[in-house]
Formats: structure tokens, sequence, C-alpha cells
């Protein structure tokens, strides 16, 4: 299980009216050696990340009022980047890929197996507690076309402008730029940029290129192609 710094558990906020199923994640991760805190609803949530101050969080989307996307929306607006594992009942992909404008490193569809929860859970924070940004060489830029990546800043710009990427779609578009030119598959992108060492039929690559691919098409042509049946590939536009 991955520790805090300073060796003490990783501090989980598990989120989700349904109350059941809230006992039931506490428990369970609470068995594995990991501080659990439940909320009951977006509000509740939003206070519990004051008091909390958790590693994860893992948020039920469909709750009354103030759902999931809402509270998402909201951490990412008051620069909180706490990574976040969506619960959804949604199965339509465009609610899923509207979602991760909130910036959410995963989701999981309900109903769903507690290993695959414990796996992605450990999966993620292996990836992201304890540690600051990556650390690069200042002034390390990838350049593809008009598209730079400060690596040292996390910044990217497109024909001068500056697009807004949570910090796991940098992580994919860094990701993609350092293989520009190569068929990158779905698995590959899993393991390489989720840090996912197991198998798993998660369609969180396909969302995520999507999102970003939305992005970038904005302010000019396509730059990240789906090499259909086996994976995505990055390349300057041809001539």
């Amino acid at each position: 299980m991955p520790l805090r710094g300073d060796g003490s558990p990783a501090r989980l906020l598990v989120v989700d009216d349904e109350e059941s199923l809230a006992d039931l994640l506490v428990e369970a991760l609470s068995f594995q050696g990991y501080d659990v805190t439940a909320a009951r609803s977006g509000t509740e949530a939003l206070a519990s990340l004051e008091k909390v101050r958790p590693d994860l969080v893992i948020l039920d989307v469909n709750m009354p009022g103030l759902d999931g996307f809402g509270v998402a929306d909201r951490m990412r607006a008051s620069g909180d980047e706490t990574p976040i594992i969506f619960l959804t009942a949604r199965t339509a992909p465009s609610d899923l890929r509207d979602g991760f404008g909130s910036g959410g490193d995963d989701y999981l569809m309900k109903p769903f197996r507690l290993e695959e929860l414990s796996l992605r859970v450990s999966a993620v924070l292996r990836r992201t507690i304890g540690k600051e940004s990556p650390s690069t060489r200042g002034g390390d830029t990838v350049a593809v076309a008009d598209l730079i990546l400060d690596l040292s800043a996390h910044q990217v710009t497109r024909d001068g402008k500056t697009i807004d990427l949570s910090p796991t779609e940098f992580r994919l578009l860094r990701y993609l730029a350092a293989n520009t030119g190569r068929v990158v598959s779905k698995s590959e992108l899993l393991r390489q940029v989720w840090g996912y060492d197991f198998d798993t039929e998660s369609s969180l690559a396909e969302t995520y290129v999507f999102y970003l691919r939305r992005k970038l098409d904005k302010l000019g042509p396509r730059l990240i192609h789906t090499v259909r049946g086996v994976g995505y590939m990055l390349r300057p536009p041809q001539a």
C-alpha cells in the first residue's frame, strides 16, 4: 500500500449518497490500511476536503444537489489537484467525456468489483502520493508542428495560444509527443500514463484521447490520429 511521505497511511475521501455502498467502501479500504473518511453529499465533500486533506477522492457522480462533476469542477477551480476516481452508473459516452472536463483521473462503472477499485486506487497513489510535480531540467520543451509542451512549467501552447490541461491530460500528451510518429496502444497508455500494470477493460485511454483531441483540434489541424484496432499516433499535419 502506498504511504504518505511521513510514513503514515494514505488518506482517502469516499463520497457517495448511497449509505450502504459508502460504508462498504470505507470498511474494505480501511481493512487494507488506508485512512478513510466518508461524505454523503457534494456539499459535505467540499467541507471534508478542508478537514481531511485527502490524497485521493473516490467520488460518486450521481448525487442529488451538487453532483460529483460539480464537486470536481469546484475543486479544480480552487486549484485543488487531488486525484479523483469517479464512480458512475452513467453509460452514455458523452456523459463520461464531459465529466472529464472536471479533471478526473479515472472512473469505474457501477457495479464494480472491490478488487478492481483497490487496484486502481493503489495505481493512482503510487503515481501521485508524496511526489511533487515531476522535475525536469529548466526550459525543456517538446515541439510537434505548432504544438509546444513546456515540461518544466507543465504548460502547453498551440499556435501561440495556451491550452488548459489537467495533470493527467498533460501526462498523456507528453507521452504521445515523446513517441511522435509511433503508434501507441491503449494498453501501453494505461501502463505508462496511469501506471496500470494489471489487465482491465477500462475505456480510460479512449475517453482521455477524445477529450484531449477536442482541446487541441480547436486550434488547428488534427494531431492525434486513431489507428483502428491498434492505438493512437501523434504526428504533424501532412502537407
